[in-house]
Parts: structure tokens; sequence; C-alpha cells
């Protein structure tokens, strides 16, 4: 594995911002709960549809796509009619689980008081900038 310098996260060219904007997202997150529950094994796409309610299939194919490109998710076709399509968290993918863990609990716990927050707090219509 090769390492280089930390980048500046305020750069919008940031490889590590570029990352964080790709494994930051709730159907990221859902994804990589999905294929930890079945770990070592593998969920077929349909199942993966059935179990994150919402997504449509076309953004569960856009996040499953960069996944894989990221060396997160590991894909296996079927030679079957129609296709079998397989996939399963790699060893890189396994070790993401524990912080998106960390990041859905604090979430789960800190909801109530921001729904709180939220319904006490006038919303704009414009920006605060």
């Amino acid at each position: 594995m090769t390492t280089s310098p930390r980048g500046d996260l305020f750069d919008p060219l940031c490889p590590t911002r570029q990352l964080l904007d790709r494994i930051g997202t709730k159907w990221t997150s859902m994804a990589v709960k999905v294929l930890a529950e079945a770990a070592p094994g593998e969920v077929r796409f349909a199942d993966l549809r059935r179990r994150m309610p919402g997504i449509s299939q076309k953004m569960l194919s856009v996040t499953l796509r960069s996944l894989v490109r990221d060396g997160l998710v590991a894909r296996r076709v079927e030679d079957t009619v129609p296709p079998a399509v397989h996939y399963r968290l790699t060893d890189l993918g396994r070790s993401l689980e524990v912080p998106l863990a960390a990041l859905r609990a604090w979430a789960e716990e800190h909801m109530p008081l921001i729904d709180d927050l939220n319904r006490r707090t006038p919303h704009r219509t414009t920006s605060p900038d």
C-alpha cells in the first residue's frame, strides 16, 4: 500500500475530499451495512435493493459501481440468463464498516435533539451567508 501526504480537505480537488464525497452518502452507508451483515458472503443486486427501501435501481447501480471502483466491494457475475450479479465487501470495505457504524450510531443517538432543534428554529428561505 502506498501512502501519500494528507490533502487539503477544503480544496475541491483534494482526493480525500472526493473520497469522502463518495463514501459519505446515505446509500453508501446502507449498502456497506447490508453487505457487512452478509460478510463474508455475497448479496445479489435484487436483495440489496429490497433491503434498501427508497433506493432506485439506477442509484443502487451508481453506488455499487463507485464502491467497486474504489475497491470496497467485489462484484461477481454468474453466467446465467438473466445474469445473476453478486456483491460482497472486500477487506478494505469491511474496514469501512466500523467508522460508518459509529456515524450511524451518532446520528441515531442525536436525532431526537436535532429534530427538536429543527422544530424550534424557524426555517429560512434564504441562505444565512
